[in-house]
Protein backbone atom coordinates (compact mmCIF):
# COMPACT_ATOMS: atom_id res chain seq x y z
CA UNK A 1 0.00 0.00 0.00
CA UNK A 2 2.56 2.21 0.71
CA UNK A 3 4.76 1.95 -2.21
CA UNK A 4 1.48 2.18 -4.26
CA UNK A 5 1.15 5.67 -2.45
CA UNK A 6 4.83 6.66 -3.12
CA UNK A 7 4.29 5.34 -6.87
CA UNK A 8 0.62 7.13 -7.44
CA UNK A 9 2.99 10.34 -5.46
CA UNK A 10 5.67 10.04 -8.32
CA UNK A 11 3.91 9.81 -11.41
CA UNK A 12 1.94 12.78 -10.16
CA UNK A 13 4.93 15.07 -9.96
CA UNK A 14 6.46 13.55 -13.07
CA UNK A 15 3.28 14.86 -14.75
CA UNK A 16 3.22 17.83 -13.32
CA UNK A 17 6.89 18.32 -14.45
CA UNK A 18 6.30 17.93 -17.70
CA UNK A 19 3.39 19.95 -17.75
CA UNK A 20 5.98 22.81 -16.54
CA UNK A 21 8.72 21.68 -19.14
CA UNK A 22 6.30 22.14 -21.81
CA UNK A 23 5.15 25.17 -20.76
CA UNK A 24 8.66 26.47 -20.64
CA UNK A 25 9.75 25.02 -24.14
CA UNK A 26 6.20 26.57 -25.17
CA UNK A 27 7.11 29.95 -23.77
CA UNK A 28 10.23 30.06 -25.50
CA UNK A 29 9.23 29.46 -28.66
CA UNK A 30 11.08 30.72 -31.26
CA UNK A 31 9.97 32.61 -34.89
CA UNK A 32 11.79 33.72 -37.72
CA UNK A 33 10.36 35.93 -40.32
CA UNK A 34 11.30 36.25 -43.21
CA UNK A 35 11.20 40.58 -44.76
CA UNK A 36 12.04 41.45 -48.03
CA UNK A 37 12.56 45.23 -49.25
CA UNK A 38 10.16 45.88 -51.96
CA UNK A 39 9.29 49.30 -54.50
CA UNK A 40 6.28 51.24 -53.29
CA UNK A 41 3.15 49.69 -55.82
CA UNK A 42 3.16 53.68 -56.64
CA UNK A 43 6.56 53.61 -57.96
CA UNK A 44 7.69 54.57 -61.44
CA UNK A 45 9.64 51.87 -62.97
CA UNK A 46 12.33 51.59 -64.86
CA UNK A 47 15.69 49.96 -65.79
CA UNK A 48 19.37 50.94 -66.57
CA UNK A 49 22.49 49.04 -67.49
CA UNK A 50 20.69 48.13 -70.84
CA UNK A 51 17.69 46.71 -68.92
CA UNK A 52 19.80 44.49 -66.82
CA UNK A 53 18.95 46.25 -63.32
CA UNK A 54 16.43 47.85 -61.37
CA UNK A 55 16.65 51.51 -61.38
CA UNK A 56 16.39 52.61 -57.50
CA UNK A 57 17.00 56.51 -58.28
CA UNK A 58 13.97 58.22 -56.33
CA UNK A 59 11.81 55.27 -55.73
CA UNK A 60 10.40 54.67 -52.01
CA UNK A 61 11.08 51.23 -50.72
CA UNK A 62 8.75 49.47 -48.40
CA UNK A 63 8.21 46.10 -46.43
CA UNK A 64 7.02 43.54 -48.98
CA UNK A 65 3.23 43.61 -48.07
CA UNK A 66 2.90 39.64 -47.54
CA UNK A 67 5.83 39.44 -45.27
CA UNK A 68 4.68 42.42 -42.88
CA UNK A 69 0.80 42.13 -43.07
CA UNK A 70 -0.02 38.70 -42.74
CA UNK A 71 3.48 36.36 -41.77
CA UNK A 72 4.85 39.27 -39.71
CA UNK A 73 1.88 40.38 -37.52
CA UNK A 74 0.74 36.86 -36.90
CA UNK A 75 3.99 35.82 -35.90
CA UNK A 76 3.57 38.61 -33.28
CA UNK A 77 0.07 37.30 -32.67
CA UNK A 78 0.95 34.31 -31.36
CA UNK A 79 4.51 35.37 -29.35
CA UNK A 80 1.87 37.73 -27.86
CA UNK A 81 -0.54 35.08 -26.76
CA UNK A 82 1.82 32.75 -25.97
CA UNK A 83 5.39 34.17 -25.11
CA UNK A 84 8.16 33.89 -27.07
CA UNK A 85 10.11 35.78 -29.24
CA UNK A 86 9.95 36.56 -33.07
CA UNK A 87 12.88 37.34 -35.29
CA UNK A 88 13.44 39.29 -38.59
CA UNK A 89 15.83 38.22 -41.17
CA UNK A 90 16.27 40.44 -44.33
CA UNK A 91 19.29 39.78 -46.94
CA UNK A 92 20.21 42.98 -48.33
CA UNK A 93 22.85 45.60 -47.77
CA UNK A 94 22.62 48.93 -45.50
CA UNK A 95 19.44 50.27 -47.59
CA UNK A 96 17.26 47.53 -45.93
CA UNK A 97 17.62 49.03 -42.18
CA UNK A 98 14.74 51.49 -42.34
CA UNK A 99 12.37 48.14 -43.55
CA UNK A 100 13.49 46.35 -40.92
CA UNK A 101 13.30 48.68 -38.22
CA UNK A 102 9.24 49.32 -39.05
CA UNK A 103 9.61 45.30 -38.76
CA UNK A 104 11.19 45.90 -34.90
CA UNK A 105 8.25 49.02 -34.64
CA UNK A 106 5.61 46.46 -35.41
CA UNK A 107 6.56 43.96 -32.73
CA UNK A 108 9.45 41.90 -33.71
CA UNK A 109 12.08 41.03 -30.67
CA UNK A 110 15.03 41.48 -33.15
CA UNK A 111 16.14 41.22 -36.59
CA UNK A 112 18.94 40.03 -38.63
CA UNK A 113 20.28 41.07 -41.88
CA UNK A 114 22.66 38.90 -43.86
CA UNK A 115 24.88 41.02 -45.37
CA UNK A 116 24.63 40.38 -49.17
CA UNK A 117 22.56 41.87 -52.15
CA UNK A 118 19.78 39.54 -53.28
CA UNK A 119 20.51 37.92 -56.49
CA UNK A 120 18.05 35.19 -57.29
CA UNK A 121 15.86 33.24 -55.25
CA UNK A 122 18.58 30.29 -54.54
CA UNK A 123 20.88 32.83 -53.39
CA UNK A 124 18.59 34.11 -50.83
CA UNK A 125 16.50 30.70 -49.39
CA UNK A 126 19.97 29.23 -48.90
CA UNK A 127 21.71 32.28 -47.21
CA UNK A 128 18.43 32.59 -44.83
CA UNK A 129 18.53 28.57 -44.42
CA UNK A 130 22.16 28.78 -43.80
CA UNK A 131 21.74 30.97 -41.13
CA UNK A 132 18.42 29.29 -39.73
CA UNK A 133 19.52 25.88 -39.35
CA UNK A 134 21.41 26.03 -35.80
CA UNK A 135 19.22 28.65 -34.72
CA UNK A 136 16.29 26.61 -33.41
CA UNK A 137 13.56 28.40 -34.49
CA UNK A 138 10.12 26.37 -34.28
CA UNK A 139 8.43 27.83 -37.07
CA UNK A 140 9.44 30.30 -39.84
CA UNK A 141 7.14 32.35 -41.69
CA UNK A 142 7.63 33.67 -45.32
CA UNK A 143 4.96 35.94 -47.17
CA UNK A 144 3.11 34.07 -50.09
CA UNK A 145 5.67 36.15 -52.51
CA UNK A 146 7.29 39.79 -53.13
CA UNK A 147 4.98 42.26 -55.36
CA UNK A 148 8.06 42.99 -57.33
CA UNK A 149 8.84 39.79 -58.25
CA UNK A 150 5.96 37.11 -57.61
CA UNK A 151 7.93 33.82 -57.78
CA UNK A 152 6.15 32.43 -54.16
CA UNK A 153 10.12 30.72 -54.67
CA UNK A 154 11.90 31.62 -51.94
CA UNK A 155 9.76 29.91 -48.86
CA UNK A 156 9.69 26.55 -50.78
CA UNK A 157 13.32 26.66 -51.13
CA UNK A 158 13.95 27.26 -47.71
CA UNK A 159 12.25 24.18 -46.54
CA UNK A 160 14.11 22.09 -49.17
CA UNK A 161 17.63 23.26 -48.06
CA UNK A 162 16.85 23.19 -44.30
CA UNK A 163 14.86 19.18 -44.67
CA UNK A 164 11.70 20.70 -42.88
CA UNK A 165 7.97 20.41 -44.10
CA UNK A 166 6.47 23.11 -46.05
CA UNK A 167 2.59 24.31 -45.56
CA UNK A 168 2.26 27.05 -48.44
CA UNK A 169 -0.33 29.95 -48.95
CA UNK A 170 -1.58 29.67 -45.30
CA UNK A 171 -4.79 31.65 -44.72
CA UNK A 172 -4.43 31.04 -40.86
CA UNK A 173 -2.14 28.79 -38.15
CA UNK A 174 -2.96 28.07 -34.47
CA UNK A 175 -0.09 26.47 -32.23
CA UNK A 176 -0.39 24.56 -29.54
CA UNK A 177 2.86 23.51 -27.29
CA UNK A 178 4.94 21.84 -30.64
CA UNK A 179 1.67 21.14 -32.70
CA UNK A 180 0.62 23.60 -35.64
CA UNK A 181 -2.58 23.57 -37.52
CA UNK A 182 -3.01 25.65 -40.26
CA UNK A 183 -5.53 26.05 -43.49
CA UNK A 184 -4.23 26.40 -46.26
CA UNK A 185 -5.58 27.67 -49.65
CA UNK A 186 -4.80 24.45 -52.72
CA UNK A 187 -7.08 24.76 -55.91
CA UNK A 188 -10.65 24.78 -55.96
CA UNK A 189 -10.58 25.15 -52.16
CA UNK A 190 -8.96 24.64 -49.01
CA UNK A 191 -7.02 21.74 -46.77
CA UNK A 192 -6.79 21.68 -43.12
CA UNK A 193 -2.95 20.50 -41.99
CA UNK A 194 -1.35 19.64 -38.97
CA UNK A 195 2.49 19.75 -38.30
CA UNK A 196 4.83 18.71 -35.13
CA UNK A 197 7.82 20.31 -34.86
CA UNK A 198 9.47 23.16 -36.99
CA UNK A 199 8.34 23.60 -40.34
CA UNK A 200 8.33 26.87 -42.99
CA UNK A 201 5.10 28.09 -44.13
CA UNK A 202 3.99 31.09 -47.11
CA UNK A 203 1.01 33.18 -45.50
CA UNK A 204 -1.54 35.05 -47.53
CA UNK A 205 -4.58 37.17 -46.80
CA UNK A 206 -6.65 36.30 -44.16
CA UNK A 207 -3.61 34.90 -41.46
CA UNK A 208 -4.03 38.30 -40.13
CA UNK A 209 -4.49 42.17 -40.51
CA UNK A 210 -2.26 45.15 -40.96
CA UNK A 211 -0.64 46.62 -38.18
CA UNK A 212 0.58 50.01 -37.79
CA UNK A 213 3.02 50.93 -35.66
CA UNK A 214 2.47 53.20 -32.41
CA UNK A 215 5.02 55.83 -30.85
CA UNK A 216 6.17 53.60 -28.22
CA UNK A 217 7.20 51.11 -30.91
CA UNK A 218 8.64 53.08 -32.90
CA UNK A 219 10.93 54.47 -30.17
CA UNK A 220 11.54 50.86 -28.80
CA UNK A 221 12.42 49.86 -32.20
CA UNK A 222 15.51 52.40 -31.87
CA UNK A 223 17.18 49.88 -29.62
CA UNK A 224 16.18 46.61 -30.45
CA UNK A 225 19.14 44.59 -31.16
CA UNK A 226 19.78 44.75 -35.88
CA UNK A 227 22.47 41.96 -35.35
CA UNK A 228 24.65 41.63 -39.05
CA UNK A 229 25.95 38.68 -40.32
CA UNK A 230 27.87 38.11 -43.48
CA UNK A 231 27.16 35.96 -45.83
CA UNK A 232 27.64 32.12 -46.39
CA UNK A 233 29.43 30.87 -49.34
CA UNK A 234 26.76 30.44 -51.92
CA UNK A 235 26.19 30.36 -55.92
CA UNK A 236 23.48 32.16 -57.65
CA UNK A 237 22.05 29.90 -60.14
CA UNK A 238 20.36 32.55 -62.69
CA UNK A 239 21.25 35.69 -63.94
CA UNK A 240 19.16 38.46 -65.63
CA UNK A 241 19.16 38.70 -69.56
CA UNK A 242 16.94 41.57 -69.79
CA UNK A 243 13.72 43.45 -67.91
CA UNK A 244 11.51 44.49 -70.31
CA UNK A 245 8.43 46.93 -69.38
CA UNK A 246 5.16 45.36 -70.29
CA UNK A 247 3.70 47.01 -74.02
CA UNK A 248 1.61 50.73 -73.59
CA UNK A 249 -1.78 50.11 -73.76
CA UNK A 250 -3.33 51.35 -76.32
CA UNK A 251 -6.43 53.68 -76.49
CA UNK A 252 -10.53 52.45 -75.19
CA UNK A 253 -12.74 51.90 -78.45
CA UNK A 254 -15.77 52.15 -78.00
CA UNK A 255 -18.42 49.91 -80.21
CA UNK A 256 -22.45 50.39 -80.34
CA UNK A 257 -24.31 48.13 -78.56
CA UNK A 258 -25.98 46.91 -81.44
CA UNK A 259 -22.38 46.43 -84.05
CA UNK A 260 -21.69 42.88 -82.92
CA UNK A 261 -19.97 42.00 -85.90
CA UNK A 262 -17.37 45.17 -85.13
CA UNK A 263 -16.91 43.65 -81.54
CA UNK A 264 -15.92 40.76 -83.21
CA UNK A 265 -13.67 41.60 -85.92
CA UNK A 266 -11.85 43.73 -83.15
CA UNK A 267 -11.39 40.73 -80.91
CA UNK A 268 -10.12 39.19 -83.95
CA UNK A 269 -7.91 41.17 -86.17
CA UNK A 270 -6.87 44.08 -83.51
CA UNK A 271 -6.69 41.64 -80.10
CA UNK A 272 -6.32 38.68 -81.57
CA UNK A 273 -8.19 37.03 -78.53
CA UNK A 274 -10.51 34.91 -80.50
Amino acid sequence: MIIDSIITRLNSYICITEKYISDYLFYRMKLLVCVSKAPDTTSRISFTDGGKRFDESGVQFIINPYDEWYALVRAIELVEANGGSVTTVTVGDATCDPIIRKALAIGATDAVRIDAIPTDSVQVASLIANYSKNEGFDIIFCGKETIDHNSCAVPAMIAECMGLPYVAIATSIEVSGSESTLVAEVSGGTNNVTVNGPFVLSATKGMSEQRIPNMRGIMSARSKPLIVVDASDVSKMSEVNEFKLPPVKGDCVLVDADNAAELVRLLREEAKII
